[in-house]
């Protein structure tokens, strides 16, 4: 009898200090921001699209899990100044044959696992829903005291967004644009 208590004190032990509280902590919308680059044959545009909620989850000090929504109506493009071209590059992403926001206001990202790459790298595979459609990213996060950074590549056509790809139109010359996009994520909390 003596054993099993001590064996099931031991045990004890070992689990208080196995189990830690998963933590879940807002990300700061306003201060929180996302970048895009899109590319063309021609050259390229910037602009900035607004994070509308999210959190990222820490079991301990180590990230855990995570989520946000992107207020896809937000697109603004910062590399041309306010005019015509400015409102209608802006516009033209917000169509259908773009990212469909009258549609599609939000899109999203859930973290689905997450394996430390280095001290305070991550790498994360996620679920990324764009138009209604789901794709799997894979992407590294940094993540300090009280922001988280990553760089995301995202394949546009994945999510039907077809125009002017070379992928889908051979024939479209310099009209192309990349299939890919970048998006900058820095997530403060």
């Amino acid at each position: 009898m003596k054993n099993f208590k001590t064996l099931a004190f031991a045990l004890l032990i070992t689990l208080s200090h196995v189990i830690v509280a998963q933590k879940s902590v807002k990300i700061n919308t306003e201060t929180s921001k996302i970048n895009w680059i899109g590319k063309k044959l021609t050259g390229q545009h910037s602009g900035t699209i607004n994070i509308k909620e999210g959190n990222l989850i820490f079991t301990g000090k180590k990230l855990s899990g995570g989520n946000f929504i992107v207020d896809m109506t937000s697109i603004n493009t910062t590399d041309l100044k306010a005019g015509k071209g400015k409102e209608d590059l802006d516009g033209h992403l917000k169509a259908d044959d773009f990212f469909g926001v009258a549609n599609h206001p939000t899109a999203k990202l859930i973290f689905k696992t997450i394996k430390v790459k280095s001290k305070n790298t991550y790498t994360i595979l996620a679920d990324l829903t764009i138009k209604g459609i789901t794709n799997p990213v894979n992407f590294n996060m940094v993540v300090t005291k009280s922001t988280a950074i990553a760089k995301l590549v995202v394949d546009r056509t994945k999510y039907d967004i077809k125009y002017n790809s070379k992928s889908f139109f051979s024939s479209i010359g310099d009209k192309a644009i990349d299939d890919n996009f970048e998006l900058n994520v820095i997530l403060k909390y």
